[in-house]
């Protein structure tokens, strides 16, 4: 019970204090936006980047903890993907964007406070090294996808097709701030000294990030009423909230990985998905209504999985 009072109630009183803002007419949505471009594309991306100029990246890629935690998100694609279109027979383009609901769980807004709080700022190590690759990869690999299907009957060569994915993934705020913060580390392994007043402005904007996130993401999710569909939601619910993070406990457990490392993976891989899912399905216009209630469903559910998991976990 500590687990849920401590640990998890924090964090989403600060989500729902930024719903309760906007319920009730305190915050218009430019407002909101501004805060959410403000932590995604600003604070957000700072946090990232010292985060990968401050990893011992030689002693903590476990290829093995990078396994437990991204085929448990894989087989939940291909799990969302597969019920959407051959089961709700919906399009491929939907199926794809429905797919990415259940891939992208929510690695860094909740996923770091959250094990922050129930382990503390040392625990962060392997949250660090799966958000590393989370939205570089999954991006290229979600974009790839829908690129592809939508060059159905068009004359795109792959590589072209694979460039216009490439570039769209590079231009992310997020994958900017991570692969700055990995060129600095490897400057600073071979010998960059930067200044103490640069670190200091670093850090005020890192601490900056997951309380206006936080905030932000209740506001945005105040929007997005859960509505129709249900049957594709609860698919996206379930493929998050109980098969990513089972799949991660078991293949953590089969793998030997040391308690941090099965904490970082499970309690990561437990998140609901985040709100990129939906911007992923707003970017092509495809089963909008779905990943927006999936978010805002999955996420209240999520208080009592994390509090599960969180309860089984050494």
């Amino acid at each position: 019970m500590s687990a849920l009072f401590d640990v998890i109630l924090p964090v989403f009183l600060v989500v729902g204090f930024g719903y309760l803002v906007c319920w009730r007419g305190m915050l218009s949505e430019v407002a909101v936006d501004g805060v959410m471009r403000f932590a995604q594309n600003f604070a957000v991306p700072v946090l990232l980047f010292s985060a990968m100029a401050k990893l011992d990246l030689g002693a903590n890629f476990n290829p093995l903890l990078l396994i437990s935690f991204y085929a448990g998100a894989f087989l939940s694609f291909g799990l969302g993907l597969s019920a959407a279109y051959y089961w709700l027979k919906r399009p491929l383009e939907d199926s794809i964007a429905i797919g990415f609901v259940c891939l992208f769980s929510n690695s860094l807004l909740l996923g770091i406070p959250i094990t922050e709080r129930a382990y503390g700022p040392d625990a962060l190590e392997g949250n660090f090294t799966i958000i590393a690759i989370h939205s570089p990869m999954l991006y290229t690999f979600g974009i790839t996808l829908m690129e592809f299907a939508r060059a159905r009957g068009q004359n795109l060569s792959v590589g072209r097709v694979a460039l216009r994915a490439l570039s769209g993934v590079l231009h992310t705020p997020l994958v900017i701030g991570i692969l700055s913060g990995l060129t600095m580390n490897l400057l600073i392994q071979a010998g960059l000294v930067m200044p103490e007043g640069f670190w200091g402005a670093v850090d005020m904007m890192a601490r900056a990030a997951l309380p206006s996130a936080l905030f932000g993401l209740g506001g945005v999710l105040y929007r997005y009423r859960p509505e129709g569909e249900m049957r594709a939601i609860l698919i996206c619910c379930a493929a998050s909230l109980i098969v990513h993070p089972a799949v991660a406990f078991g293949l953590a457990k089969l793998f030997g990985l040391s308690v941090a490392e099965i904490r970082s993976s499970v309690v990561t891989a437990s998140m609901a998905p985040g709100v990129n899912a939906y911007l992923f399905a707003a970017l092509y216009g495809v089963a909008k209504r779905v990943a927006a209630s999936a978010v805002l469903l999955a996420t209240a559910l999520s208080i009592l999985t994390i509090w599960f998991w969180l309860s089984v976990l050494p």
